[in-house]
């Protein structure tokens, strides 16, 4: 069976791996991409939906990105389990009227042992902000290495 390394058990290297992959995958914005890393028969809750397995996920990435236009995320690694890992993390971006908004949120992250995400739990608040309180100036895509994280622009 093909596998998604990292591989649990985690360490802190190579939960921090996990994390910053999975940083990666979702500021690129491709939800084929993105469910790639998820069992065919994943289940998510997501603020308020509950979508079950690959395609439903991708259809929920291609309405959220088709929504929250100029979308940064940076995530943080806050604890992890052998197969369980916990993030934090803030993703900026704006409306179709311009709207500017910071949500911040949690997720909870269960694999299996060939690394794919079996489970995700996320619990998100959004922060309406202006285009002046932005922290999140990248350009679309990667987060620059170079780039703060979460905890150096004290979020």
């Amino acid at each position: 069976m093909e596998s998604k390394p990292p591989l649990p058990p985690f360490t802190t290297e190579t939960a921090a791996q996990k994390v910053r992959m999975a940083e990666d995958a979702w500021n690129s914005r491709d939800p084929d991409r993105v469910v790639q890393v998820y069992t065919e028969d994943s289940c998510w809750r997501n603020r308020a939906e509950f979508p079950v397995g690959r395609i439903q996920i991708r259809e929920f990435l291609q309405r959220k990105w088709a929504k929250e236009l100029e979308y940064r995320l940076i995530k943080e690694l806050w604890a992890y389990t052998d197969n369980r890992i916990a993030v934090r993390f803030a993703y900026e971006c704006h409306d179709d009227a311009g709207n500017w908004f910071r949500s911040y949120g949690n997720e909870n992250w269960e694999f299996n042992e060939y690394g794919f995400m079996q489970r995700r739990f996320a619990s998100i608040n959004d922060l309406p902000i202006t285009a002046d309180e932005r922290l999140f100036h990248w350009p679309l895509g990667r987060r620059p290495d170079e780039h703060p994280g979460l905890s150096e622009l004290g979020l």
